[in-house]
């Protein structure tokens, strides 16, 4: 088996467009529209036949309380990997992004956390060397 697609729940599918691929370097992978239903998917530039983040509307009350509980728990809802945390966190505030943690050594890994403007928690990771 293979991970294809996973999702996060945005507020507003545009500007979570825009964040994903302006501030995290991602690419638009699928943007369909059928009525009000939109399917928008962003993949790694690095693997763009690899897996796919579909950027889905928290438009029912359940997907809302979801994204608003493990905000609000400081848990990240989707996390990246990297060679270079230090590298990525300097590029992305560039761009004037909001990060909640800067990197920061862990067990294991440094890490960075930062508000992707459309109700997440977004953490990137770069695992110790062994």
């Amino acid at each position: 088996m293979k991970i294809k697609l996973t999702s996060v729940y945005v507020d507003d599918q545009e500007k979570a467009l825009r964040f994903y691929t302006e501030a995290l370097g991602l690419t638009k992978k699928a943007d369909f529209r059928q009525g009000p239903f939109r399917w928008l998917t962003v993949a790694s530039p690095e693997e763009p036949e690899g897996a796919e983040l579909q950027l889905a509307l928290n438009d029912d009350p359940a997907a809302q309380a979801y994204q608003r509980a493990i905000f609000q728990q400081g848990r990240p809802a989707i996390m990246f990997f990297t060679d270079d945390v230090s590298g990525d966190y300097e590029r992305i505030r560039a761009r004037a992004v909001e990060f909640v943690l800067p990197p920061t050594e862990v067990a294991g890994a440094t890490i960075a956390k930062l508000n992707d403007g459309c109700g997440n928690l977004v953490q990137i990771t770069q695992l110790a060397r062994r």
